[in-house]
């Protein structure tokens, strides 16, 4: 019979699931490295997928007049669930994604269950990968016009986060506030997936779906989504590639502090009993 969960340490669930995945994507990207990549290039090609289609859907909203008007709200709105199901078909197919991986190797760093050197291989393994993957769904869109209801929205969403690094430091907080709690969502999104008290897949998919929707509705900053999106628009239409870096380094940093220290670090910290154990050795008796 299992024992119950200390109320004190109500995240110990979430962190032995959180270390189990970590040693498995440690021994992957070590001794299986070009099939991480290719688990680290599908969730590129999902992100790509269905980042481009959510464009596509707030376009074709805006083509609906009602009243002198358009139902572009509504459109935001649509376009933003259908960009929540990308993170359900990447946790689903056992994809592998940069931002939540960031959250994992943070929490199996506290816990030395693996060196920093390990984890930043493995997370630089995984954004290689992503943004190959990226690259694979850009291209049948530039010798296509699969793109093109969606290419004006998409170009316009380049400009402002491009605008972000032109604009000076001001702006460069904003982009990095943005993408510090665009992978807060990302991660408490997966926290509540892994913690073990959400058993059905249905809600498990819905607590995915509505974190990433928030996290496109409200404009925040994702890396990965950006480098696909600087990827697809890039190959089409031009980009200034020195801002387009300087934008996914902000975005980097940024997705870092709010998946790998707001969540990983500061989850594995309140939920490590070591030190209570050794002060109330009672309490370890199970």
């Amino acid at each position: 019979m299992t024992s119950p969960a200390n109320p004190l340490f109500p995240g110990k669930h979430f962190i032995g699931t959180v270390l189990g995945a970590l040693d498995a994507k440690v021994e992957m990207s070590g001794a299986m490295t070009r099939r991480y990549l290719q688990r680290a290039a599908m969730a590129g090609i999902l992100i790509g997928l269905f980042y481009a289609t959510s464009y596509a859907v707030v376009a074709a909203f805006e083509a609906v007049e009602v009243g002198g008007s358009t139902l572009a709200p509504l459109g935001r709105i649509a376009g933003a669930l259908t960009f929540g199901w990308a993170l359900v078909f990447i946790h689903y197919s056992k994809s592998e994604l940069l931002t939540s991986n960031m959250m994992i190797v943070s929490i199996g760093g506290y816990h030395r269950r693996t060196s920093w050197q390990r984890a930043l291989r493995l997370l630089g393994l995984c954004y290689l990968g992503n943004a190959i993957g990226g690259l694979f769904v850009a291209l049948p869109f530039w010798v296509s016009t699969v793109t093109d209801s969606a290419m004006p929205l998409m170009q316009h969403a380049v400009d402002t986060k491009l605008a972000y690094v032109s604009a000076g430091p001001a702006a460069w907080g904003d982009l990095f506030v943005r993408a510090v709690l665009c992978n807060f969502m990302i991660n408490i999104a997966v926290l509540l997936v892994y913690n073990g008290l959400i058993r059905d897949d249905l809600t498990k998919s819905l607590v995915m779906i509505v974190a990433v929707a928030i996290f496109a509705f409200m404009g925040f900053e994702h890396s990965v989504a950006n480098t696909v999106l600087f990827t697809i628009v890039g190959l089409q239409e031009g980009i200034d590639v020195g801002l387009a870096a300087g934008n996914v380094a902000i975005a980097l940093v940024g997705n870092f502090i709010g998946g790998g220290v707001l969540i990983g670090l500061y989850y594995a910290y309140v939920n490590d009993d070591a030190s209570y154990l050794r002060r109330h050795p009672e309490a370890s008796s199970d």
